[in-house]
This record gives C-alpha cells, sequence and structure tokens, in this order.
C-alpha cells in the first residue's frame, strides 16, 4: 500500500482487498490525507487477530510518532509493526524481495516527502511447447532452459536455448510521485517507467498557487511523463476549486496524450 489517508481501511473494505495480504506500507509524507488512517488500520488488523508482522516505511519522524500511537491505542496488539526508516533526500532501493525492488523518489515539498519506483525485476523468457514435445524434455528440465540453459538429445545434438524459448515480457514499472512542486529533472530517475502517478493539484491558471504551496499544475506532470518517456501518466491530487477535472485532463493531454483522471475505486492496468 502507498499511502495511507483517512478512511483507508474503509476503502479496503470496499474494495473487497483482504486485509491479511497486506504486508508493507510506504508512506510519502507526513500530511494527514496521507498517514491520518495508518494508526486506525493498524488497530483494527490487531482486533481482527493479526499475527504477521506489517512493515511500515516513511520518513523518520513516523517512527516515534507511530510507536506512541501504538503504545497508547493499541497495547496488546499481537503482531509486531516493524517501522522503517526513509531518507527522503536520497534516490535508493529502499527495499528489495524475488519480484522486484522499491526505490525512493527525492520530492520537494513543504516537508519532507518522497515518491516510491516499484520495478519488476526480469522475467524469464517463455516455453515453446512445441519443442519442448518434439524433443522429449523431461518436466525436470523447463527451469534450467528459461534460465539460459541449452538442450543436448540423446544423439549428441545440442537444442540451442533460443530455440527452445521466446523473449520474456517487458518487466513493468510503477512511479509513485506524491505531493511536490514540479521538478524539471525529476524525468532522469524514471526513464522509461510503464506508468507514473504524479500530482496535479492545480491547472495553468493557478501556476501561482502551485509554487506557493511546493503543488503541481496538470501540464508539468505532464511534461515529466512526457521527458522520462513513460507509457502513461496518471493524475491526481486536484485542488477543491475544480468541479469539472476534465480541464486538467486536457491540460495534461495537450503536453503527453496518454494521461489518464483518476478516481476512487479506479483499476488501471500498469
Amino acid at each position: 500500500m502507498i499511502d495511507c489517508g483517512e478512511g483507508t481501511q474503509m476503502q479496503l473494505r470496499r474494495c473487497h482487498a483482504r486485509f491479511t495480504k497486506l504486508s508493507r506500507v510506504f508512506i510519502s509524507h507526513l500530511h494527514g490525507d496521507h498517514c491520518f488512517g495508518l494508526i486506525g488500520m493498524v488497530s483494527t488488523f490487531g482486533l481482527l487477530g493479526r499475527t504477521a508482522a506489517l512493515h511500515v516505511h516513511g520518513p523518520a519522524a513516523l517512527g516515534d510518532m507511530l510507536r506512541q500511537q501504538i503504545q497508547f491505542f493499541c497495547r496488546d496488539l499481537g503482531y509486531e509493526v516493524v517501522f522503517h526508516p526513509v531518507d527522503t533526500t536520497r534516490h535508493q532501493v529502499i527495499y528489495e524481495d524475488r519480484s522486484l525492488t522499491v526505490e525512493s523518489i527525492p520530492l520537494c515539498h513543504r516537508l519532507p516527502t518522497c515518491g516510491f519506483l516499484f520495478r519488476e525485476k526480469p522475467l524469464l523468457p517463455h516455453i515453446r511447447r512445441e519443442m519442448i514435445d518434439f524433443y522429449n524434455i523431461p518436466q525436470s528440465q523447463i527451469r534450467n532452459i528459461k534460465n539460459g540453459a541449452d538442450w543436448m538429445t540423446p544423439d549428441g545434438e545440442t537444442i540451442p536455448n533460443d530455440r527452445l524459448v521466446t523473449p520474456a515480457d517487458a518487466s513493468r514499472s510503477y512511479a509513485y510521485c506524491s505531493d511536490t512542486r514540479y521538478q524539471p529533472e525529476l524525468y532522469r530517475l524514471l526513464e522509461g517507467v510503464s506508468t507514473i502517478y504524479h500530482e496535479s493539484t492545480y491547472g495553468d491558471d493557478n501556476l501561482l498557487l502551485a509554487e506557493k504551496y511546493n503543488h503541481s499544475t496538470a501540464s508539468e506532470a505532464a511534461r515529466v511523463a512526457r521527458d522520462a518517456h513513460a507509457g502513461q501518466l496518471l493524475l491526481g491530487h486536484y485542488s477543491s476549486r475544480y468541479e469539472d477535472e476534465e480541464v486538467l485532463l486536457r491540460e495534461a493531454q495537450s503536453v503527453f496524450p496518454n494521461s489518464l483522471l483518476t478516481q476512487e475505486m479506479m483499476v488501471v492496468n500498469v
């Protein structure tokens, strides 16, 4: 989960997400609309009998706050909440497992803030089933072939690996750029990302407000996606002064055509 605003646990129920599936939470910064729901969710997990550890990544200042809240509101929680401080000024890998890495993205807001870049690790190629059947290659060797091994027939003929597989699917990546003012060089960290979420609080008509409050306009978000050669851009974090966010979409699409407006409960293929 990325960020945890007020009402998060209610939204989880609305989208029928299993609470037990959530193992890590990444908090971008300590404004309420990004973290007020965390302690309520932690408490609810305890009441439901959770036993698996919950890992929370966020700015260092969150650590003491979270520990105090747990001590006060969640005694006898029943599971461990593990906090991992993130240096919001550095671009670095902050988490890694067998399938992906998570990198921090330094952002510029009114207090320490970072985004997160999720990168799927390179996938294995696809087996050509007809070749496997033709050469009677046993199932036990499939993994070796996916990892690049050739195959030698009983007659001593070597079948090169590239005849046995087809190329792997391209790895996916998702960049979450939370509250931030426009950073002209940000695209360098996001080169070739499949999907970027970038805040787009204002339109061009309120550029001065965006600069004053360290937010971005929709067209500025689109410039980041364009310069990064991203696959698609998701817009969000709209100012309430816009009754119709279509104006933000039009401004973004004039710069980067493959831009979308995000809405609650929306599902996007990255």
